[in-house]
């Protein structure tokens, strides 16, 4: 997961609005969201080399994303999954600040990351190069590769037309999110991070949706919607290699305070 707009507790009627897009390398298998037979409660995308996911949501109301923080310089070869840093998460029942202080204990043993975890009623952020547990305030909030609200041109861009897009009605909503996560727009060079891959690299990953057929790229955009009556909206567009191609998933349900 490379990049993940959010407002939380911002909007009127939702009090979770997520726009996520997953950038990964095109030869790594994975499969859409859905439930998972051995978690039924568990809704996400999997990914089948690693088994872990980068977001998801439970029937209970935990949700759970985490991005990779780019430094190749600091990458660690045979790291462990971060991926499961989610699915421990979901499938768990600690609280997320415990969580979150569970996982800083043990964070260097990862690549860098960015982590979200909360439930009905806190959201925490974590990253392990900065080490610090926040818990998230009301607002649009934004995560690339980089530490929450860093402002990388996508970043910025991503989270002004998410906030334009918010100014919506309920029935244009999601499309609208959608069509964000969707914006191929280059940022000049000059305004370009310089993360250490490169001026090739920084280009191709500057935009929000990313194609760069047949090694990289976006491989699936997920809206969630959590309202103010815990009803859930999860909507994901997963693309395939094939240019055009795509598959649409959609889930809905109401969070059920009695599943642990």
């Amino acid at each position: 997961m490379c990049l993940i707009l959010f407002a939380y507790r911002h909007h009127p009627r939702y009090r979770l609005i997520v726009a996520a897009n997953r950038d990964e390398f095109l030869d790594r298998p994975s499969a859409p969201a859905a439930f998972w037979p051995e978690h039924p409660h568990l809704l996400g995308g999997k990914d089948l080399k690693s088994g872990g996911t980068w977001l998801g949501i439970t029937r209970a109301g935990r949700i759970a994303a985490i991005t990779n923080y780019r430094d190749p310089r600091s990458v660690m070869e045979g790291a462990p999954s971060r991926g499961h840093l989610v699915t421990r998460f979901l499938t768990g029942d600690i609280s997320p600040f415990d969580y979150m202080t569970t996982v800083a204990k043990e964070a260097h043993i990862y690549n860098g990351f960015n982590l979200l975890a909360g439930d009905r009623t806190d959201l925490y952020h974590f990253s392990n190069r900065n080490g610090v547990v926040s818990a998230l305030e009301p607002g649009i909030h934004g995560i690339s590769n980089n530490l929450l609200n860093t402002p990388w041109p996508k970043l910025t861009r991503g989270k002004r037309l998410f906030r334009e897009a918010l100014a919506l009605d309920d029935k244009h909503l999601p499309d609208a999110l959608f069509r964000v996560l969707a914006d191929d727009y280059r940022p000049h060079d000059a305004d370009l991070p310089d993360t250490g891959v490169g001026l090739t690299w920084e280009r191709v990953l500057s935009t929000i949706f990313i194609d760069h057929r047949p090694v990289y790229g976006t491989r699936s955009s997920t809206v969630l919607l959590i309202d103010n009556d815990n009803r859930v909206t999860f909507r994901e567009r997963t693309f395939n290699s094939t240019p055009g191609t795509r598959e649409e998933a959609g889930y809905h349900f109401v969070i059920d305070d009695a599943i642990i």
